[in-house]
């Protein structure tokens, strides 16, 4: 399996099954899960980045227990759209859970996510500790309600 553009992975979607988004910071992994109708994204864990193949495990069973159907990963573009080190390490990063996970995975643009989500937090008066805990977690739950979405204006 490869990585799907957006239209041929919503395609092979079945229906009343969630997706998960995916925030590959490089301290942790953002993780957010959507409900089974694919309206609303929620904010799910944050996972500190280790080996590829524990996290990948991790997920896996996360994936199972929640019936996840698909993942859609942050592509953190220049902001002029050209592929940078950290876009790459997302693409990479999506295709080896492609390998490993025998899931759909779709890549989402998600430029400035986490300065939005950040900017949330503080106007929420949040500490900088507690922001730290929560950005991962909140930038997966940004792209992954930017992608459902874009799939609901498809209908």
């Amino acid at each position: 399996m490869t990585l799907m553009t957006l239209d041929a992975f919503y395609d092979v979607l079945p229906p009343m099954r969630r997706l998960i988004g995916i925030d590959p910071g490089s301290k942790t992994v953002g993780i957010a899960l959507s409900d089974v109708m694919r309206m609303v994204a929620s904010p799910a864990e944050g996972i500190k980045r280790s080996k590829f193949v524990d996290f990948a495990t991790r997920l896996e069973t996360f994936i199972k227990a929640q019936e996840v159907c698909g993942i859609v990963v942050g592509l953190p573009l220049n902001m002029d759209g050209s592929v940078g080190p950290s876009a790459q390490s997302a693409r990479q990063f999506g295709e080896n859970l492609t390998e490993r996970l025998k899931v759909p995975v779709t890549l989402w643009d998600e430029r400035l996510s986490t300065a939005a989500v950040e900017r949330t937090l503080i106007e929420a008066d949040l500490s900088r500790k507690r922001r730290a805990e929560v950005i991962d977690k909140l930038a997966a739950t940004y792209i992954l309600q930017g992608a459902l979405d874009y799939f609901a204006a498809k209908n």
